[in-house]
Order: structure tokens, then C-alpha cells, then sequence
């Protein structure tokens, strides 16, 4: 995942902090109450304080997240290579997240 964060380009990148990137195997209950729809395969999920709502009061704040979740990625891949890029466009959605972009504003 990495990998993915660094292929974003540079303007990107030069704004992301105090991001943490994670791998869960599955999504607990907590994380799909999140997401609003309990019965959707959920991919990945940001939980923090989006970068467009951080004001000057934002400090000494515990690293917003990123997670991955690694099982239900594998249930839609057939390959490694399908496996790979859903993981780069699962990353590149929840960075949306991160940047302050909505669901109906990401890919």
C-alpha cells in the first residue's frame, strides 16, 4: 500500500500527515455501522479528521486511518493481479476520504 500512496502525485503527497495505513483481515461491526450499509462488502475504510476540515486547533491528534481489508479483497479477485490493483483503487477512494471528498465524489 505503500507502493500506492507513493505513485499519487506529488501535490498529493506533499499534503498527507499524521496518516496511518493499515491491514485488517476483516471489517468489524463497528466498521460497517460506519460505512451505513451493514450488508455491502466494505474494501476499505478512512476514519480521522479529513485534511479539509482541520483548523487550527488540530494537534497533538492521534494519526487518522486508512484500513484494508485484506479478506473481502480477495473474495472479488481472481488473481494476484486483480488483487493489486483493487487494493490501488481501494487506496486512492479512501485517500478521497482523507482529502475531504464524498462518496458520490470518488471513483
Amino acid at each position: 500500500m505503500t507502493e500506492e500512496l507513493a505513485r499519487l502525485p506529488r501535490e498529493f503527497q506533499d499534503r498527507i500527515s499524521n496518516l496511518a495505513v493499515v491491514v485488517a483481515e476483516w471489517p468489524d461491526d463497528d466498521d460497517t455501522a460506519d460505512d451505513g450499509d451493514e450488508d455491502a462488502d466494505i474494501l476499505g475504510l478512512y476514519q480521522g479528521i479529513a485534511y479539509t476540515e482541520r483548523t487550527s486547533d488540530y494537534s497533538m491528534v492521534l494519526p487518522d486511518r486508512i484500513t484494508i481489508f485484506r479478506q473481502p479483497v480477495l473474495s472479488i479477485c481472481r488473481s494476484e493481479a486483480e488483487a493489486r490493483e483493487e487494493i490501488r483503487l481501494t487506496v486512492i477512494h479512501e485517500v478521497g476520504h482523507y482529502f475531504g471528498l464524498g462518496d458520490d465524489e470518488l471513483p
